[in-house]
């Protein structure tokens, strides 16, 4: 048993050893040095107009919720399409009610005025 154990640290010294070397040639061949134009902030290809630390407005977050809430649904249908023989007349029905109130927490959704980009 000792010797998977040893076999184990000479694998991580070795890959260790290995991370390091390569690691210490990469910052030994790459050019160390910086000018004006590789130092400043990058964003999307073009000057940053605004602080980066701006306020977000609030519907940023609850778009970026409704996306994830509306898209763990996918994630809910594919397993129910494929097991849809075995999950009988109780399963086809929950899902459809689940369905069913998904859309109307999206019509809400909409109705309220929550996805309009004002």
């Amino acid at each position: 048993m000792r010797e998977d154990y040893g076999l184990i640290l000479v694998f991580l010294s070795l890959s260790g050893l290995i991370a390091g070397g390569l690691y210490a040639f990469s910052y030994v061949a790459a050019e160390q040095k910086g000018d004006r134009e590789k130092l400043t902030a990058y964003e999307c290809g073009f000057d940053a107009y605004e602080d980066a630390r701006s306020r977000y407005d609030v519907r940023f977050y609850l778009v970026g919720m409704l996306f994830i809430v509306f898209d763990l649904e996918a994630s809910f249908l594919f397993p129910w399409s494929i097991a849809l023989e075995s999950v009988g007349d109780v399963g086809f029905w929950g899902m459809i009610d689940f369905l069913l109130e998904l859309c109307i927490g999206y019509v809400y959704v909409w109705r309220v005025g929550a996805l309009d980009a004002q």
